[in-house]
């Protein structure tokens, strides 16, 4: 079968990849956790390291989906896999890695939620490649926000999932299960969208309209501050993400609605993704990360001020509304950057975004450890990520004055 997907189908195809190497094989993690800590299987010093392995291993799959070129020149493979074909290989890994974590061996846990994380990496990686150049080709870039709708369907779904599990008193073993059978059925309903023998097979296909003429050797200064800043924007929301349903718990003990916060994030994400494919006209998309990155500080700094279900429920949201949408609009950028190869650099910012990432959780657990006021508890490694998602605010308010946009070049 050849041809060129439809954009809808592409749209579909981009969510359910996404909100299953994402929503299911990344951030199941966060609403399980609960469950797992009340079960005696990890205490929060070992989960800590296992949300970090996983982290480490999307920026594993980041590095690889960086330099490909170079690791099938050195292993000597003519005809590397396209662009579908490393996404199908993607999500089966995340089904079979999702499945064995319900397995009762914990020795092997840490390698398990490594391993999803490079397939995690290489399926947004391919994803995202694969649909932004399907709407280039149709010349309709906003819709590649649509795809950016899936996480958030994943993290959703997750969320409602435990929920109910912890009102039946299912244990984390069943809930692992559960999502693998979920991200099995899922895979399945897209596998024929992402053919290997499709055209626009790989990620470094034609830039969007958007791409402006210049010389890439001329925007080393922007790339290395675009990277920079993406990778303060993972390590900015990365503590609420992994730990979101421990922190509430801590707060709030004994309310009904502690597992709805996680799938209010999950909500947000979706909806500030669809807001993302709805913006039209002239704008700079550094100012748009820039005012994404204060929402996020200013979701964590709800949750800081006022500790309370209006504030949890206020801050979930603000900090999902622009989570994919960060995404969106810097992948806008890295298209502009680099619009004859966008793969390696993709590659490179998402390693420092999953760089951000590991940092995050052990920092937090530190904290909390050592904390003189225990009351305190995630306050401290929430102001410090709150400062974080700000100075990378402050950096690509600096990169969109320093390195203004021709007038051509404003999507």
């Amino acid at each position: 079968m050849t041809g060129a997907v439809g954009p809808w189908r592409a749209v579909l195809a981009g969510m359910v990849s996404l909100a299953v190497a994402m929503g299911i094989g990344r951030f199941a993690f966060t609403p399980l956790l609960p469950i797992m800590l009340s079960d005696g299987v990890l205490n929060l010093a070992a989960a800590s390291w296992l949300a970090s392995a996983n982290y480490l291993g999307y920026l594993a799959g980041a590095l690889l989906c960086t330099f490909q070129p170079w690791l099938w020149r050195k292993l000597h493979i003519a005809t590397p896999p396209n662009g579908p074909a490393m996404v199908r290989g993607g999500l089966v890994a995340t089904v079979l890695l999702t499945l064995g974590i319900a397995l009762p061996l914990p020795a092997a846990w840490p390698a398990l939620r490594f391993a999803a994380g490079v397939a995690s990496a290489v399926v947004f990686v391919f994803t995202s490649g694969w649909c932004l150049a399907q709407f280039a080709r149709l010349e309709l870039p906003a819709m590649g926000a649509l795809v950016y709708i899936g996480p958030g369907a994943g993290i959703v779904i997750s969320g409602l999932a435990a929920s109910v599990m912890v009102a039946w008193h299912g244990s984390a073993q069943v809930g692992w299960a559960v999502f693998g059978l979920l991200a099995a059925l899922l895979t399945a309903s897209i596998w024929s969208t992402f053919a290997t023998d499709r055209v626009t097979a790989g990620p470094a296909a034609a830039p969007g309209p958007s791409a402006a003429p210049a010389a890439a050797a001329d925007r080393g200064a922007e790339v290395t501050l675009l990277a920079g800043a993406y990778g303060l924007a993972g390590f900015g929301y990365i503590i609420t993400a992994t730990f979101l349903p421990v922190i509430a718990r801590q707060a709030l003990p004994g309310s009904p609605w502690l597992d709805m916060f996680w799938p209010i994030f999950g909500a947000g994400v979706m909806a500030g993704a669809a807001i993302a494919s709805r913006v039209r006209g002239p704008g700079d998309p550094r100012l748009r990360l820039a005012v994404c990155y204060l929402l996020q500080a200013l979701g964590i700094a709800a949750g800081l001020w006022s500790p309370t279900l209006a504030g949890f429920a206020i801050g979930s949201l603000l900090l999902g509304l622009p989570f994919t949408a960060i995404t969106f609009f810097a992948l806008q950028e890295v298209r502009r950057l680099r619009p004859a190869s966008p793969t390696g650099l993709t590659g490179l910012i998402t390693a420092l975004y999953g760089s951000g990432q590991i940092v995050g959780p052990p920092l937090a657990t530190a904290l909390l450890t050592h904390s003189a006021q225990p009351s305190r508890g995630f306050a401290p490694s929430l102001e410090i990520a709150a400062g974080a998602l700000m100075l990378g605010a402050a950096i690509f308010a600096a990169m969109a004055k320093l390195y203004p946009l021709p007038e051509r070049s404003l999507p």
